[in-house]
């Protein structure tokens, strides 16, 4: 594991206008802490600016606090989970069966290859009561919304292709997300459980209601 208490070389001071490329080094460097240590609460302000080489308060000037650089992280996580998953449905042909299954195993995979990051984005440990911090429910409500916008669209053309027999899109789109996100935290937490090989293939059928034959 990674000291996270060794400081980088003093960070040369922004020039004008560059104050945007510090607020994404800052995120990269939480991100990095996170992967290395597995624990959101080596994400402070002071071993964020150790690891870029600057003053903890120079943090301020893009971040209010802690909490406000963790929503940071996860919005950024996100869009990395988005950006995959749309890469699998363009990889995946015309077939909207095809496109679904590669959607969701695009999903399994994202949790799978980036534990610690899934784990915080939908674990909320990072988050402490919204009275404390400067991030609001505001900032929460929308995390994830167009990961969960692809699988409904992809669910919707199964219905539509008569591949599956949905009556309620919302619900089901909920409910296959809930399965997989299910799927992603058991295979994380009981790595020795023999799974089934097709068990993602069955979970997906059952909870899109796709057509068996």
């Amino acid at each position: 594991m990674t000291n996270t208490s060794t400081a980088a070389p003093a960070r040369p001071r922004n020039r004008r206008g560059e104050g945007a490329r510090l607020h994404d080094e800052i995120v990269a460097a939480a991100v990095e802490l996170l992967d290395e240590t597995g624990n959101e609460a080596a994400i402070t302000l002071r071993s964020v600016a150790r690891r870029i080489g600057i003053a903890a308060p120079s943090i301020y000037r893009h971040f209010a606090d802690q909490p406000a650089i963790m929503l940071a992280v996860v919005k950024q996580a996100f869009a990395q989970l988005e950006t995959e998953l749309r890469t699998a449905l363009d990889a995946a042909g015309s077939d909207p069966r095809q496109r679904l299954l590669a959607l969701c195993h695009a999903y399994l995979r994202f949790a799978q290859e980036h534990p610690e990051r899934y784990r915080t984005m939908f674990g909320g440990l990072w988050m402490p009561a919204l009275h404390d911090t400067s991030v609001t429910a505001d900032d929460m409500a929308n995390l994830g919304e167009g990961c969960l916008r692809l699988l409904s669209e992809a669910l919707n053309d199964c219905v539509t292709a008569g591949q599956a027999t949905s009556t309620d899109l919302d619900a089901d789109t909920v409910a296959l997300w809930l399965g997989l996100h299910g799927l992603a935290h058991q295979r994380a937490v009981t790595v020795a459980f023999p799974w089934p090989p097709d068990i993602a293939d069955r979970i997906i059928t059952a909870l899109a209601h796709l057509n068996t034959h």
